[in-house]
């Protein structure tokens, strides 16, 4: 009895530190949601400046004083006969240099970044001209199609406004993450990055077996054939699984029509096999179009190019963020679950 009292107190000290944990998470879910939806605003950054700044401060130490005074000289006397050049052009000989307008997309499952994405883009489009560029930074595994759909409709609308459109992988752009990529019109991928996936998976677990061994019965009811073909507590048929496959499968032809659209040079059959490939052998294949890191490309268009970074950011309340960091540390185990199985969803 004793031992019943001790395990029953036990429990009881358990559930009750359980429930506390939940109700402050749905406190703190609560506060997140009556708070006030905050606009966001643009933050526009000069990488061009920062290039040059990083330039001028390694030379400053790796040149003796004599060549700093030498090379102070030098410049002062450009910076004069640059000012001349300006009073003498015309201001819209001033604008013609032309601009490379930097966005970053690092994608989740659910593309939900695609909301700062759209104002990005939006906002670019309301100053570039048809000798400007877009370069997008890209780094996503894939998620889900309707997510990962829009998203790749954000970048179309660069094309159709005929704006050059440059997309960068350093890490991995794969599956709904290169349905992205494959928008641009050039694609350029660090050595080692991966790229491809181009399939859709989907999983389920099913728990009938255990429910039937405790005796839980479990009722689904629908109206329509296939509104629910799989479930998770319910006996599968073999009819709803040959549905849920065919589904699968039209998701993917739509995928591969989609990537041959933008990309007709490619041997869509090879390479829509659902495998994935290190930049290199992606380059071979025509997935990418050059062997580049995103470094490397900016560095060299800051030389004669105004390179600018646009990035949209709401400011979130302290609520806000405890939910978003309980969230997005759920979200990295499951991605790194799938990575290391080498599973991209689309």
């Amino acid at each position: 009895m004793e031992f019943l009292y001790e395990y029953g107190l036990f429990l009881a000290k358990t559930i009750t530190f359980v429930l506390a944990i939940i109700a402050i998470i749905v406190a703190i879910t609560a506060a997140a949601l009556k708070q006030k939806t905050k606009k966001g605003e643009l933050e526009v950054t000069d990488l061009s400046e920062q290039y040059q700044e990083i330039e001028e401060e390694i030379t400053h130490h790796l040149l003796s004083k004599e060549e700093l005074k030498q090379k102070e000289k030098e410049d002062k006397k450009q910076a004069k006969e640059q000012a001349k050049a300006d009073k003498k052009s015309s201001e819209s000989e001033k604008e013609k240099k032309s601009r490379v307008f930097v966005l970053d997309f690092k994608g989740s499952i659910d593309a939900k970044e695609v909301t700062g994405l759209r104002e990005e883009v939006t906002a670019v489009l309301a100053v570039a001209k048809k000798d400007d560029e877009v370069f997008v930074r890209l780094e996503s595994g894939g998620g889900m199609v309707h997510g990962y759909g829009l998203a790749s409709s954000q970048l179309d609308r660069i094309r159709q406004y005929e704006i050059p459109l440059t997309v960068s992988v350093d890490k991995v752009a794969a599956s709904g993450g290169y349905m992205m990529a494959c928008v641009a019109d050039k694609i350029i991928s660090a050595p080692f990055a991966i790229l491809g996936s181009i399939g859709v998976i989907a999983q389920i677990p099913n728990f009938n077996k255990v429910l039937k061994k405790n005796d839980i019965e479990f009722e689904q009811l629908t109206a329509g054939e296939y509104k629910r073909t799989l479930t998770m507590f319910g006996e599968n048929t073999e009819k709803g699984r040959e549905k849920f496959v065919e589904e699968l499968e039209e998701t993917h032809m739509l995928f591969k029509e989609f990537v041959g659209e933008h990309r007709p040079s490619l041997e869509i059959d090879k390479v829509a096999t659902g495998e994935h490939w290190f930049g290199l052998k992606a380059k071979e294949l025509g997935l990418v179009d050059t062997i580049q890191t995103s470094d490397d490309y900016l560095q060299q268009a800051s030389k004669d190019k105004k390179v600018v970074g646009i990035k949209y950011a709401t400011k979130k309340g302290i609520a806000e963020k405890l939910s978003q960091a309980a969230s997005l540390s759920f979200e990295s185990i499951i991605s790194k679950l799938w990575q290391n199985n080498r599973i991209f969803p689309s």
